[in-house]
């Protein structure tokens, strides 16, 4: 796990405020522009179908997954296991 500035970046966490997903946690899987990105939370967003989030109706959290962030640069994907998995590890962490 890595620390980060404020720009989004590839698997990193992100709590979600609006929408259906509202009050969980996803993972950043790719930057549209500098106000969208794709989430995923491996679970109901998966990989293949990600969500395209305002990131104004997000709140990164300060932690990228490694193992995200190394499987998207590596093979431009991840498996909805591992988005699961880094979510899980974040919240184990953070002792919610």
């Amino acid at each position: 796990m890595m620390h980060v500035d404020d720009a989004p970046q590839i698997g990193q966490i992100a709590f979600v405020l609006r929408g259906k997903d509202e009050g969980g946690y996803a993972v950043i899987i790719g930057i549209v522009d500098n106000r969208f990105v794709l989430i995923a939370d491996g679970d109901k967003k998966r990989f293949d179908r990600p969500k395209k989030k305002n990131i104004a109706h997000l709140v990164l959290q300060s932690v990228v997954s490694t193992e995200v962030a190394d499987s998207m640069s590596e093979t431009g994907r991840v498996t909805n296991a591992k988005l699961r998995y880094a979510i899980q590890k974040f919240v184990q962490a953070k002792g919610e």
